[in-house]
């Protein structure tokens, strides 16, 4: 009897365990936080965030940001480096990566069909407006150049043929009745461009991104060098065909420069593909949002990313992940 008991008692037990075991099982499979309670997981596997130079403020937070993604969503997260914002939008629309940042009027061309952009651009959605791009015009102090009427007959380095930065150099030296054919133009990035100015081989040259590029911080070292100003009222000008266009101030001792200098800037974009998941895109957005002091970290020009300003003057339409993250706030 004593055995028979025993065995009863043994049965009972394991009985118990199996059926314990097979919940906690059920409910893994159907949570929706990954079985970690903390976050949610991702439907895609791949998250690459197309930025820029290697050295540019774009691929420096982008590393952080991707970062961040691959530890919070267990997802193969990286970086892309490319020719910057017209390269990014294109790998965009060909499905090549999922995230990007842009400047604005890049972004604008692009769902236009304007300018380096043979036809609109489709299947791009905007996750939010962030910091402001600022253009900084680097001129060697021996060439003479003060303001940015002075380039005309310089060599001047405008960016990666078809980025974000030729574009708005572009438009910049239009707005001022200056064509390419009246300058020796050079198509650089911000580190051929900075070894072209140490080097002599330009005399100019626009470096245009977040504050302090880290190009212009090494030259101000390295260099006696000029930051050419853009008159803030031209730039007003300017802005009522191109409504990107913002005047804006350097601030003194940003480059060991004595005064403030008055340039243009235009803001910058986070643009996401359309066909992602509204969920997958409220996760992106809100892990975003949520580490901006990280991000901030990594580069100072993050520090001027709000939520509160994240929906002014969104170019793309707004994802409907993002959308939802907004609404919530």
């Amino acid at each position: 009897m004593r055995k028979k008991w025993l065995g009863l008692l043994v049965i009972g037990l394991l009985s118990i365990v199996l059926v314990a075991c097979g919940d906690d099982g059920g409910d893994d499979a159907d949570s929706s936080d990954g079985g970690d309670g903390d976050s949610a997981g991702l439907e895609t596997n791949i998250v690459t965030i197309a930025t820029g130079g290697a050295s540019g403020p774009y691929n420096i937070i982008a590393t952080t940001l991707a970062d961040i993604y691959t530890s919070t969503y267990d997802v193969n997260s990286r970086t892309q480096t490319t020719g910057a914002s017209a390269e990014n939008l294109n790998l965009m629309a060909d499905e090549k990566v999922e995230m990007a940042f842009v400047m604005s009027d890049a972004l604008s061309q692009a769902l236009n069909g304007e300018e380096s952009f043979s036809e609109p651009l489709e299947g791009i959605t905007q996750i939010a407006n962030l910091y402001p791009n600022v253009v900084q015009i680097v001129a060697r102090a021996d060439a003479g150049i003060e303001t940015i009427e002075d380039l005309v007959g310089k060599r001047v380095a405008v960016g990666d043929q078809g980025s974000g930065v030729e574009i708005n150099a572009r438009a910049l030296l239009n707005g001022h009745d200056i064509t390419y054919d009246d300058l020796q133009v050079d198509y650089l990035g911000y580190a051929e461009a900075s070894d072209g100015l140490s080097g002599g081989t330009i005399d100019a040259a626009f470096l245009t991104s977040g504050l302090p590029n880290a190009s212009v911080l090494e030259l101000s070292e390295t260099l006696d060098i000029n930051l050419v100003t853009v008159d803030a009222d031209k730039v007003a000008e300017i802005a009522e065909e191109h409504p990107y266009f913002v005047p804006y101030e350097i601030p003194a001792d940003m480059y060991d420069n004595a005064d403030v200098v008055s340039t243009a800037a235009v803001p910058n974009a986070l643009v996401v593909r359309e066909d992602l998941s509204e969920d997958d895109v409220y996760e992106l957005t809100k892990s975003f949002f949520e580490n901006l002091e990280q991000l901030a970290n990594s580069h100072q020009a993050a520090a001027d990313i709000s939520l509160d300003t994240a929906q002014d003057g969104l170019i793309a339409p707004l994802h409907p992940g993002a959308e939802k993250y907004f609404n919530e706030q």
